[in-house]
C-alpha cells in the first residue's frame, strides 16, 4: 500500500465504494453475493497488483539487431567481413601504457540513453499486442463493473429507498420487546398445555383444567390470538417507549406492504444485474481465452525509426509478461467461479416463484391466522431474508397481523402519548389558539385530558372516537376540529361543550360523519363544514336544526349545495361571515341573501354564477366580497355596489369578465380590488377615481394600456399587472409614493423609466419576462428594494452598476 501512495497510486481501500453498502444490507445478500464479493476482491487485487507493476516497472527492454548477410550459406569469411563492415570494432584492451581507458565488452551501438528510451517506447506502443499491455486495467476495469452489478439495485435511488425503508422496520421489528411477547404469548406455552390442547381438540370445548387450561383449551386454532389481552399486571411489562415503538412499527409495516406490493422493481433490477454479471462472465472467458497466448516474453520490433537511430529492426522483451501470464490464468480461473456462481443464482431466481411469499409455516406454528401472504417486492426480499435467517422473516409477520395490532393498541394507547409528549405537539392554529393536532390515531388518549392549557383540539383520521366526561377538565377548550372521524360523546362531556365549544370544523366524507349533537352547541359561535352533501340539503332536517345555534356568526361550507340552506336562513339575523366553496355546482336561488342584514363578509366561490346576484346589494353591512372562480362575464350590475357604503373589498379575479364599467368610479370606499385572472383589455380612466385604493391586481388579463390617471391613487401600495401585454407604463405611475410592490413581469415593457427611484418604500419589483436591456440606476434610490424582492433575469441585473448591486445584496 505504500507504494501505492509513494507513486500517486489509488489505494485499494478507494474503491470500497463501488461495492460499499450499509452494515444492515447484509441480511439481503445471500451466500452467493458474498461469495462473488470476496471473488471481486481477489480480482481486484490482480488488476491493482498489475497496474502497480506497470507503473513501477520498465514496461519493454529492447536491443537493435544486427543487419544479416542476405545468403544464409555464405562463408564464414563473408561473415566475419560482414560483421566488420556494419559492426564497429571492439575496443582494444587496455595496455600498462594507456591504464586509464577501461571500457565495457560487449556490441557497441552507438546509442545513448534517450534514444534506447524511445526506441523502448515505440516498440511498447507499436509491437506489443494490445491485451499483453492493457491486462490489468481491463481486469481493474472487468472487477469494478462486476462489483457495480452487485450492488447495484443498493445504490438504485428507485430500489435503495425501498430497501432502506425495509431494512430499517425489518431490524426494529426483530427487536422489538412486542414481537417477543407476541411469539411467546401464542407459541410458548409449555409441554403439558400443548399436550392437553391436542387432547381437548377432539372433545368438548367447555373441558377445564385450571386456570391457564382453561384458556388454552376452550380455544379453537383461529382463536389464539385472543391470548393477546393483557391484563393490567402485563400491561406493564411493555414501557411507554417501547409500546410507542410498536405501534408506530404496525403504521411502517402497513403503510410500506401497500408500497412495495404495488411493483416488482427490486426483483427486476436483481435479476436484470445477474443477468448482466453472467452475460459479462462469457465474455471475459471468451476473449481472455483467445488472447492470453499473446502475452509473449520476446517481441520483433520492426519500427522505421532507422534515420533517427540508425537501426530498424529490434528485439525486445516484455519485463512482466510471464507474471502477467500467469495472472491471467489465475484471473480466469476466479471469473470462471464467479460466473458458475451467478449462473446458480439465475437457477434459484427462475426456479422459484419469488414473487409469491406465504406465511402459512409461520400461521401453524404461531397460531396466528390473519397473517396475510405478500407479493411483489415484498415477497421477494422475504425470500433474500430467508437465504440469512428465516426467524427474520417469523418476526416480521406478527407485525403483519391486525389481531396483534388491535391488541397493542388497546394495551398502549395511553403509555404511548403522554402529557409531555403531547405537549411537545401543541401549536399555534390560525385563530391563534393553542391546539393539539392528532392524526390517525387508534382512539382518543385520556392523557389529552390532563392538559388543561389546551384551547383547540384537532382530531384527523380517528375512527370510534368516544369523547369521555373528563372533558370537563379542559377548562380553556373553545375549539374542536373533527376531520374525516366518527365521533360519541359522553352526556357530561355534551353539557360541557354546550357551555363551553365556540368554534367546531367538521370535515366528512359520508353525512353519517356528521355528529348529531352539534346542532345543541347553543354557545357555537364559528361553524366549518366540508364534505359532500345532496343538493337538497334545505330539506334535511338535521340540519334545520341550525337555528339553536344562537351565537353562531361565521359558518362556512365548503361542499356541492344548489342553494342556501334554510337552516342557514335561520341564523341570518346574527350571522356575520358567510363563506359557500362549491365543486363547481350551480347556485341558485340567492334570494335568501336579503334576510342577513348582518352580514359583512361573503364568499362565494365556484358556483358557477353567471352575474353577481342582486340579493347581494341588500347588504348594507357587507364590507367584503369574494365572487372567485365563477362564469361572470358581465358585471354592469357593480353600479349598486354605491349603495353598500362599508364595502372596502371586492374580489372578482377567476372569471370571464371582459371590460369594466365606468361605474366602477362611484365605489368610493373600495381599498381592496382584485380582477386578475380575468379577460380585460381595456382599463377605463374611471377606474382611478376610486381613491381610496391601496390594492390592485389586474394579472393575467389582455391590458395593453396603463392609463396615467392611476397616479391619482396616492395611497396604492401594491399594484399588479402581471403577464398581460402591457407596453408602457405612464410616468404617473411613479407618483403613487406609497407603493411597497409592484408586479410588471411578463409584459411587453422596453424600458423601465428612470422615476422608480420615487418609490422610496418599494421592497417588491418583478420586471422578469419583459424586452429590457437595462435597468435603471435609479433603483438604487428605492433603499427598501433588496435582491430577494426584485425578480429579473440575472443577466439583466448585472446591468445595474456595481455598487447598486452591492446595495441590493446587503441585507
Amino acid at each position: 500500500m505504500s507504494l501505492f501512495k509513494s507513486r500517486n497510486m489509488i489505494p485499494v481501500t478507494e474503491f470500497r465504494q463501488f461495492s460499499e453498502q450499509q452494515p444492515a444490507f447484509r441480511v439481503l445478500k445471500p451466500w452467493w453475493d458474498v461469495f462473488t464479493d470476496y471473488l471481486s476482491v481477489a480480482m481486484l487485487m490482480i488488476g491493482v497488483f498489475g497496474c502497480t507493476l506497470q507503473v513501477m516497472q520498465d514496461k519493454i527492454i529492447c536491443l537493435p539487431k544486427r543487419v544479416q548477410p542476405s545468403q544464409n550459406q555464405s562463408s564464414v569469411s563473408n561473415v566475419s567481413q560482414a560483421v566488420a563492415s556494419t559492426t564497429p570494432l571492439p575496443p582494444p584492451k587496455p595496455s600498462p601504457s594507456n591504464p586509464v581507458t577501461v571500457e565495457m565488452k560487449g556490441l557497441k551501438t552507438d546509442l545513448d540513453l534517450q534514444q534506447y528510451s524511445f526506441i523502448n517506447q515505440m516498440c511498447y506502443e507499436r509491437a506489443l499486442h494490445w491485451y499483453a499491455k492493457y491486462f490489468p486495467y481491463l481486469v481493474l476495469i472487468h472487477t469494478l463493473v462486476f462489483m457495480l452489478c452487485s450492488n447495484f439495485w443498493f445504490k438504485f435511488p428507485g430500489s435503495s429507498s425501498k430497501i432502506e425503508h425495509f431494512i430499517s422496520i425489518l431490524g426494529k421489528c426483530f427487536d422489538s420487546p412486542w414481537t417477543t411477547r407476541a411469539l411467546s404469548e401464542v407459541s410458548g406455552e409449555d409441554s403439558e398445555e400443548k399436550d392437553n390442547r391436542k387432547n381437548n381438540m377432539s372433545r368438548s370445548n367447555t373441558t377445564q383444567s385450571g386456570p391457564e387450561g382453561s384458556l388454552v383449551n376452550s380455544q379453537s386454532l383461529k382463536s389464539i390470538p385472543e391470548k393477546f389481552v393483557v391484563d393490567k399486571s402485563t400491561a406493564g411489562a411493555l414501557d411507554k417507549k417501547e409500546g410507542e415503538q410498536a405501534k408506530a412499527l404496525f403504521e411502517k409495516v402497513k403503510k410500506f406492504r401497500l408500497h412495495v406490493e404495488e411493483g416488482d422493481i427490486l426483483y427486476a433490477m436483481y435479476v436484470r444485474q445477474t443477468v448482466l454479471k453472467v452475460i459479462k462472465f462469457l465474455i471475459i472467458i471468451a476473449y481472455n481465452s483467445a488472447l492470453v497466448s499473446k502475452v509473449q516474453f520476446t517481441v520483433d520490433c520492426n519500427v522505421d525509426i532507422q534515420d533517427m537511430t540508425g537501426y530498424k529492426n529490434f528485439s525486445c522483451n516484455h519485463t512482466m509478461a510471464h507474471l502477467f501470464s500467469k495472472l491471467s490464468f489465475c484471473y480466469l480461473c476466479f471469473v470462471s467461479i464467479y460466473g458458475l456462481t451467478c449462473l446458480y443464482t439465475l437457477y434459484w431466481l427462475f426456479y422459484r416463484s419469488l414473487k409469491e411469499y406465504s406465511f402459512e409455516y409461520v400461521r401453524q406454528e404461531t397460531g396466528i391466522d390473519d397473517i396475510p401472504d405478500v407479493k411483489n417486492d415484498f415477497a421477494f426480499m422475504l425470500h433474500m431474508i430467508d437465504q440469512y435467517d428465516p426467524l427474520y422473516s417469523k418476526r416480521f409477520a406478527v407485525f403483519l397481523s391486525e389481531v396483534s395490532e388491535n391488541k397493542l393498541k388497546q394495551l398502549n394507547l395511553n403509555n404511548e402519548w403522554t402529557p409531555d409528549k403531547l405537549r411537545q405537539k401543541l401549536q399555534t392554529n390560525a385563530h391563534n389558539r393553542l391546539e393539539l393536532p392528532l392524526i390517525m390515531l387508534s382512539g382518543l388518549p385520556d392523557t389529552v385530558f390532563e392538559i388543561t392549557e389546551l384551547q383547540s383540539l384537532k382530531l384527523e383520521i380517528i375512527k370510534n372516537v368516544m369523547i369521555p366526561a373528563t372533558i370537563a377538565q379542559l377548562d380553556n377548550l373553545q375549539e374542536l376540529s373533527l376531520h374525516q372521524c366518527s365521533v360519541k360523546i359522553h352526556s357530561a362531556a355534551l353539557s360541557f361543550l354546550k357551555e363551553n365549544l365556540k368554534v367546531l370544523s367538521v370535515k366528512f366524507d359520508d353525512m353519517r360523519e356528521l355528529p348529531p349533537w352539534m346542532y345543541g352547541l347553543r354557545n357555537l359561535e364559528e361553524l366549518y363544514l366540508v364534505g359532500s352533501l345532496s343538493h337538497d340539503i334545505s330539506r334535511n332536517v338535521t340540519l334545520e336544526s341550525l337555528r339553536d345555534l344562537k351565537s353562531l356568526k361565521i359558518l362556512s361550507i365548503k361542499s356541492n349545495v344548489s342553494k342556501i340552506p334554510q337552516a342557514v336562513v335561520d341564523v341570518s339575523s346574527h350571522l356575520q361571515k358567510m363563506c359557500i366553496h362549491n365543486d363547481g355546482t350551480k347556485l341558485v336561488m340567492l334570494n335568501n341573501l336579503k334576510k342577513m342584514t348582518n352580514l359583512t363578509e361573503l364568499e362565494l366561490v365556484h358556483c358557477d354564477l353567471e352575474r353577481i346576484p342582486h340579493a347581494v346589494f341588500s347588504l348594507l353591512s357587507l364590507q367584503e366580497l369574494d365572487l372567485k372562480e365563477n362564469n361572470l362575464k358581465s358585471i354592469e350590475e357593480i353600479v349598486s355596489f354605491q349603495h353598500l357604503r362599508k364595502l372596502t373589498v371586492l374580489k372578482l379575479w377567476h372569471n370571464s369578465i371582459t371590460y369594466i364599467p365606468e361605474h366602477i368610479k362611484k365605489l368610493t370606499s373600495l381599498e381592496r380590488l382584485s380582477f386578475s385572472h380575468n379577460k380585460i383589455e381595456v382599463l377605463p380612466s374611471h377606474l382611478f377615481l376610486c381613491n381610496k385604493i391601496r390594492y390592485l391586481d389586474l394579472s393575467y388579463n389582455d391590458i395593453r394600456f396603463i392609463p396615467p390617471e392611476i397616479g391619482v391613487l396616492q395611497s396604492l401600495q401594491y399594484f399588479s399587472i402581471t403577464c398581460n401585454k402591457v407596453e408602457s407604463l405612464p410616468d404617473e405611475l411613479y407618483f403613487c409614493k406609497k407603493l411597497k410592490t409592484l408586479k410588471i413581469g411578463k409584459n411587453s415593457l422596453s424600458v423601465l423609466s428612470p422615476k422608480i427611484g420615487n418609490l422610496l418604500f418599494l421592497s417588491y419589483l418583478d420586471v422578469k419576462g419583459n424586452h429590457f436591456e437595462i435597468l435603471p440606476p435609479e433603483l438604487g434610490d428605492c433603499r427598501a428594494l433588496k435582491r430577494a424582492g426584485l425578480v429579473v433575469e440575472d443577466a439583466l441585473f448585472e446591468t445595474l452598476p456595481s455598487d447598486v448591486r452591492e446595495q441590493m445584496k446587503t441585507e
